[in-house]
């Protein structure tokens, strides 16, 4: 019984360590956010805090990160759904995630 106890444990060791390496390899990038947010979202809105201006009805990011009940994943998803004021970046899954963390970030 201690030997079955035992390789249970290792077994759920060894799971717990690939979920953790699978769980970094995927961990959105701020970084990365920030960059893309530069590239493709600084025309309308205003990404950091050293850009001048932007478009009026694009809220700024740090507004963004600041409203009640933000998250990252509804950014996430609200980037990946269509919008008609917004255009259709074609963003990745991982890109989208980087710019929610990017905008987490600015809280």
């Amino acid at each position: 019984m201690a030997l079955s106890l035992s390789l249970r444990y290792i077994g759920y060791s060894i799971a717990a360590g690939f979920q953790l390496a699978a769980a970094s390899a995927f961990a959105a990038d701020a970084t990365r956010g920030e960059q893309l947010a530069r590239r493709w979202c600084s025309s309308c809105h205003v990404v950091s805090s050293d850009q001048q201006s932007a478009v009026i009805e694009a809220p700024p990011f740090q507004t963004i990160a600041r409203r009640p009940g933000f998250d990252a994943a509804t950014v996430t998803l609200f980037l990946k759904t269509p919008h008609p004021k917004m255009p259709d970046m074609g963003l990745s899954r991982n890109a989208t995630a980087d710019l929610a963390a990017y905008i987490a970030s600015l809280k």
